[in-house]
């Protein structure tokens, strides 16, 4: 045991190390008070941490923005009027006034249920539902008091403006489209329609029956009216042909109704960022019995300039040719069957500008009824098509 005075015999650079009795134990009650204030101090350490990263949640929480969740999906499947099913879910963190609003994809995106309901209000629980016509894709969306939804969309709807959130989903199940009638018809298979479409500014429905092929292979197009409705006719050649030329022979139409029309066109149901691929030869007088134009060809959208070449086709026997080439369409229709040199020739033009190209589009012809208050269609009505010819 060390004294006080082994402790002088000790160098005076170690003498600092030599401690009394007294100043050990002061040293080990300092020991202890230190080793009694860690646990406290990382107890308020920890304390404080929790309040930061809880007070973090709360502000996240406040600030998080809205969310749309489905809870009911209806299934993948060619839309039409004739089938509605319900679609539901969830808004989470909506802001007061804001409502829901729903399209459904067929081809265009079109708002559901109707033009006239799309506005669908949010419950207290933050659900909502509404019913919806089929469609392949389902778009939900969180919007502002102010909005005014479109009755059709040709792209899928964005985020911005009154629009404060879109999602979008897939229908359930496998794609399931509407039953068609097969017809063959100048040596080609064609689908006819049998579901309703609003071409035409109205709800036109189909009646596969009302295309059909006499003996000599002519196709007949109808309009009929069948209990207190018009019955229109439509059908679509079942592949894509592309490029190259076609041409349709049309007995006489000098009688057709000012609301009836007949339309030669290439469109695509999924062709919406190129307007549908939509080009064609259409003849009416769209409702005006005054209107001294009786046909036209078109490319879409019709409301852009120089995209309608308006024309009076004569009566008779008319060929209408399209030749669709890489940034050009060209038509002409001429009198008679034939199209060759030395044919007479009713009226031409070519666009330069905003041709579309192929994609998958086909070749529909197409026979319906336009809404007119003016002129609406007295009697059934019947195209003649004698044949249809595509050239490479």
């Amino acid at each position: 045991m060390h004294t006080g005075a082994q402790c002088g015999k000790i160098s005076s650079k170690h003498r600092a190390g030599c401690l009394s009795p007294r100043a050990s134990g002061s040293l080990l009650w300092g020991h202890m008070q230190l080793r009694l204030l860690v646990p406290v101090f990382l107890q308020g350490s920890l304390l404080l941490v929790l309040c930061i990263a809880l007070n973090g949640c709360q502000s996240h929480k406040a600030d998080a923005g809205p969310s749309i969740e489905f809870s009911k999906i209806p299934p993948a499947a060619q839309g039409g009027r004739e089938k509605v099913e319900t679609i539901a879910g969830r808004v989470r963190n909506a802001r007061p006034g804001q409502q829901i609003v729903i399209y459904a994809r067929s081809g265009p995106w079109w708002v559901q249920p109707w033009p006239d309901r799309a506005l669908i209000p949010i419950r207290a629980d933050s659900t909502w539902s509404t019913e919806t016509h089929h469609g392949f894709e389902y778009a939900a969306l969180l919007v502002d008091p102010d909005y005014h939804p479109l009755p059709t969309m040709d792209v899928a709807p964005t985020q911005g403006g009154p629009v404060a959130l879109v999602k979008i989903v897939k229908g359930t199940g496998t794609p399931t489209f509407a039953p068609t009638k097969p017809l063959k018809f100048s040596g080609y298979d064609w689908d006819v329609r049998t579901i309703a479409s609003d071409r035409g500014g109205t709800n036109n429905l189909y009646d596969p029956d009302n295309a059909w092929t006499e003996a000599s292979g002519a196709l007949h197009l109808q309009i009929k009216r069948k209990a207190g409705r018009w019955w229109c006719a439509e059908m679509v050649l079942n592949r894509s042909l592309g490029y190259g030329t076609y041409l349709v022979t049309v007995r006489d139409t000098s009688h057709l109704e000012p609301a009836a029309v007949f339309s030669m066109i290439t469109f695509e149901d999924w062709g919406g960022d190129q307007y549908y691929r939509e080009m064609g030869v259409e003849i009416s007088r769209w409702g005006d019995a005054a209107n001294r134009n009786n046909a036209q060809y078109v490319i879409q959208p019709f409301y852009i300039p120089g995209n309608v070449s308006a024309f009076s086709a004569p009566s008779g026997t008319l060929t209408h040719l399209l030749r669709w080439e890489s940034g050009r369409a060209s038509f002409k229709t001429f009198r008679g069957t034939s199209v060759g040199a030395g044919a007479p020739a009713v009226s031409e033009h070519e666009f330069s500008s905003g041709i579309p190209s192929p994609g998958q589009a086909k070749i529909h012809l197409i026979f319906y009824v336009i809404a007119t208050d003016k002129n609406p269609l007295q009697k059934d009505s019947e195209v003649v098509i004698e044949k249809l010819e595509y050239l490479p």
